[in-house]
């Protein structure tokens, strides 16, 4: 019998028959209602360990890039880990390139139930990978994908989407998917430019069109902050199931409809994480997540946390904050109210030691035209102080620059360089030149100049930094 305290990396367990649709929703995943999201650098291991515990049906691991999981050993080993217990089980991927991410789920296959593809993240690292979100206007592509994995994996394919601005569209786009073989979608009821300041409210009637467009299992995913908003979404749009991110982090018993103190919660997860030798990172995250409102009122006990160097110290920070919130919840006139929302008809005003949702003011109030201009004089204020240090950088190396002239003394003890007569020159170049005047001079010249890193014989060199695609460095890069 596995041990389920161990990692299955590198172990081999037994494949389940490939299932589709609601037999694999029903069969294999069994049915699940309760979804805790994809989480980048959050919902690890004993984060899905702990969202079980208070009632999670499934889980998916947070979202991984396919190029580097299948290339790098040390990216798999320090991101992704499970075990026995740890089921059923998404693994998510972001991708552009159907080769290299069928790649990488080959080598999950037999860990999971199934392998998602990500096409929701808005961020901007995404729109610089081409991937997430940014994908959503390349159907081809998103259909060659799809479908490479639906042919060659032993598990089922699911995707996970966000909307756009036009019904229509949204519903042609999701059919799309359904066609290429996924066998279940997730759809957040946002567009990918609905985040930040301007995330506002997940639009449960176009989760609906879909639902009534498509045959296979789907999930929704947007303006679930309490358990009542579960069934109210399900019976709004028609899902089999609701997945929740935020308001996991701040309150991981969700799903059991409680509110339980921060402590009682951040010992379970400490106890967990400790077991499973989790990463600093993930668990000093997490806890922060879990105090957010708490510390809001006791920055001391904020201070506490911010100054840990390790989990060990966590460990013992926590007894002083357990300590600190439990005694003010003996007291006899507590402070209750550390958020006000009026634009949540169902907002409970809860004690700031009691985990709950976290409300931004700026997300409830995105739809509000008050608050885009707000942002955007902001953003235009921000730009205007980026030009001003530019211009009083530009303005001192002029006053350094007029100082020399006058005081030889301030000159510099080096000759300038002979083409750009601004910068000096190098007396270990091959060509006495600075470094931006050496570059085009070697490349012209076929050469190499070791002093300033320049070598145009070496065709790997030539193709990272010419982007002059050789089959050398081609292969050389694969």
């Amino acid at each position: 019998m596995l041990n389920p305290s161990l990692p299955l990396i590198g172990r081999r367990v037994t494949m389940r028959k490939k299932l589709e649709g609601y037999d694999f929703y029903r069969e294999t995943l069994g049915s699940p209602v309760n979804i805790v999201a994809p989480m980048v650098d959050m919902s690890e291991l004993a984060w899905r360990d702990l969202s079980r515990h208070y009632g999670a049906d499934l889980c998916y691991t947070p979202m991984f890039h396919s190029a580097h999981f299948a290339t790098s050993a040390n990216y798999r080993a320090e991101n992704f880990t499970t075990n026995a217990g740890d089921r059923p089980l998404i693994v998510q991927f972001c991708a552009n390139d159907p080769e290299m991410i069928l790649k990488a789920a080959k080598l999950v296959e037999d860990q999971c139930d199934a392998v998602d593809l990500n096409l929701g993240c808005p961020q901007g690292i995404a729109k610089r990978g081409h991937y997430g979100a940014f994908l959503q206007d390349d159907w081809d592509l998103i259909e060659r994908i799809v479908s490479l994995l639906h042919k060659e994996l032993a598990v089922p394919v699911t995707v996970k989407i966000r909307v756009f601005d036009d019904i229509e569209r949204t519903v042609r786009y999701a059919k799309m998917i359904e066609r290429a073989g996924c066998q279940l979608l997730t759809v957040h009821g946002r567009t990918r430019e609905m985040k930040g300041p301007h995330t506002g409210i997940a639009d449960w009637d176009k989760i609906k069109a879909i639902r009534e467009a498509i045959k296979i299992p789907m999930f929704a995913n947007g303006n679930i902050l309490y358990s009542e908003d579960i069934q109210r979404c399900i019976k709004h749009t028609g899902v089999d199931g609701v997945m929740t991110a935020e308001t996991n982090l701040f309150n991981p018993a969700l799903f059991t409809g409680l509110h339980p103190p921060t402590w009682e919660v951040v010992d379970r997860y400490l106890e967990i994480a400790l077991r499973y030798k989790t990463g600093f990172i993930y668990v000093k995250g997490h806890v922060f997540k879990i105090y957010n409102l708490s510390f809001q009122v006791r920055t001391d006990l904020r201070d506490i946390l911010a100054s840990v160097k390790s989990v060990d110290d966590i460990v013992a920070a926590q007894q002083k904050i357990k300590a600190g919130l439990m005694s003010d919840s003996e007291a006899v006139d507590p402070v209750l109210r550390v958020q006000e929302v009026t634009t949540c008809d169902n907002f409970r005003s809860l004690p700031y030691w009691i985990c709950q949702p976290y409300f931004r003011s700026t997300r409830l109030e995105a739809l509000s035209s008050d608050t885009v201009a707000r942002e955007t004089e902001l953003q235009q204020q921000r730009a205007l102080e980026r030009k001003q240090r530019k211009e009083a950088k530009r303005q001192r190396k002029a006053d350094a620059a007029a100082r020399c002239v006058t005081n030889p003394a301030k000159r510099r003890k080096y000759p300038n360089c002979g083409t750009c007569s601004r910068n000096p020159a190098s007396s270990k170049c091959i060509h006495q030149l600075c470094k931006p005047c050496c570059l085009p001079v070697t490349v012209e010249q076929k050469g190499r100049c070791e002093h300033h890193g320049v070598f145009t014989d070496n065709e790997r060199w030539i193709a990272r930094h010419l982007n002059i695609r050789t089959e050398t460095a081609e292969s050389a890069e694969s």
